[in-house]
């Protein structure tokens, strides 16, 4: 297995994103494109990659627009359907059909991107995402981006605003893994994304709504096999926004993560990892 990153990896809708990828020694099973949640960077999706790609799958796992090492969007655009329009450039321009795994907003850009091109992906995977979400969860994310925004004053004080977010999380981060997603400034440590994001009306609580009626409409127009995969204690995915989503896309599949919250890659990666493993070489390349 050879593990790449490049800056410049891939071209979406009028930015240039940046990737990690994994390549298999042996014979290959497929692609797959794994995409972070809100806040994140690809390095969310590190064990995850190297169990895919130990598989035998060739994976790229993207920042999304604003995020990470990828490019800031010049107008400022960060609605889901401006990261849907990048999904769709990135597996666009593969040899071959992905399998879609995305992470809450990933999750809903790869929803929305299918929606849009039913031959884009030859199946998708939907980590703690739902088009019925429960509104305080998305407002505790919002809120936690928020106060993010002014900056650390030491990489402690950054953990310490990540165990606070979710207290009864398994594994203690670890302040290497922070690094990645953080960079300093002038004595301070910022979250390495553009804040812009959370001027978007559309990214806000007030809209929750609006998207809810957009991704469901998204979900019923999918054919492709799909998996959720939810973390067993998540305040943004409800008993009812499974039923909902599993209503809306025939043959859809869904597991919980046991102990985990809306943050899965990071409560269980191993548990999620092996889920989305069995999932992918279960899917036919006809599919």
């Amino acid at each position: 297995m050879t593990l790449e990153h490049d800056p410049r990896a891939f071209r979406g809708d009028g930015v240039a994103l940046a990737a990690s990828t994994w390549r298999p020694d042996g014979p290959r099973e497929g692609t797959v494109l794994l995409l972070h949640g809100g806040g994140q960077t690809r390095h969310s999706w590190q064990r995850t990659g190297a169990r895919l790609a130990e598989h035998g799958w060739n994976v790229h796992a993207i920042d999304l627009r604003g995020h990470g090492d990828s490019q800031w969007a010049p107008d400022g655009d960060y609605r889901i359907a401006a990261h849907a329009r990048d999904v769709r450039a990135v597996a666009s321009s593969l040899p071959e059909r992905p399998i879609l795994v995305g992470a809450s907003l990933g999750g809903m850009a790869s929803l929305m991107a299918q929606a849009e091109d039913p031959t884009l992906a030859r199946a998708l995977v939907l980590v703690d995402i739902t088009p019925k979400a429960r509104p305080e969860g998305l407002a505790r994310i919002h809120d936690f981006m928020a106060r993010g925004v002014a900056g650390f004053d030491s990489l402690d004080d950054a953990l310490d605003a990540v165990v606070a977010y979710n207290p009864n999380r398994r594994r203690r981060p670890r302040i290497d893994g922070l690094r990645k997603n953080l960079r300093e400034r002038d004595g301070r440590w910022y979250w390495h994304w553009d804040p812009r994001i959370l001027a978007q009306r559309e990214n806000s609580p007030e809209a929750a709504a609006e998207r809810e009626r957009a991704a469901r409409a998204a979900a019923r127009s999918v054919r492709v096999p799909t998996l959720l995969v939810r973390g067993a204690q998540s305040d943004v995915v409800s008993d009812d926004g499974v039923r909902d989503l599993l209503g809306s896309i025939p043959g859809a599949r869904h597991v919980d993560v046991a102990g985990a919250g809306h943050m899965v890659s990071g409560d269980d990666n191993d548990v999620l990892s092996t889920g989305i493993v069995d999932f992918c070489d279960d899917v036919p390349r006809s599919a």
